[in-house]
């Protein structure tokens, strides 16, 4: 039964990678104006992805948290997720591994700490994306003012 659904939703497949597409973009033009305060991710160059999600990492020096941003788009029914990379060290199931620690991984610590990601799901319509875009405004401009 799911080997036929996938077959069938290969079909669509062109929609799909096209409609993450649109989405990512669209979400990447919107936030730009936040740049003072997110880290906004973009694809390497000569790569061509088709995305699952919005990576942004709130810059540490930003008036607000990882936390306080999260809270604010799930309390609007923006669901997030948190980016399992960055300091692996730092989550419990790696606490007592054999390892080896080269520099301050800091930058690492910053990706665990400060990143999440919302998804890019193909079914998003533009007034959906404008919700997204309208709450991380009214966050960023409430935080910023403050």
């Amino acid at each position: 039964m799911q080997a036929a659904i996938g077959v069938a939703q290969l079909a669509k497949l062109d929609q799909f990678v096209a409609a993450r597409k649109r989405n990512h973009a669209a979400l990447g033009a919107g936030l730009k104006k936040h740049e003072q305060h997110l880290i906004l991710h973009t694809a390497p160059s000569k790569s061509d992805p088709s995305w699952f999600g919005y990576v942004i990492t709130v810059r540490p020096e930003s008036p607000f948290t990882r936390a306080e941003l999260v809270n604010a788009l799930e309390t609007a029914r923006i669901e997030t997720r948190n980016l399992f990379c960055g300091n692996l060290l730092r989550h419990p199931a790696y606490a007592e591994i054999e390892h080896r620690v080269v520099g301050s991984l800091a930058n690492s610590d910053v990706i665990t700490t400060n990143t999440f990601f919302i998804g890019v799901y193909p079914g998003l319509t533009p007034e959906m994306i404008q919700h997204v875009l309208a709450t991380f405004d009214q966050f960023v401009a409430g935080k910023a003012a403050g």
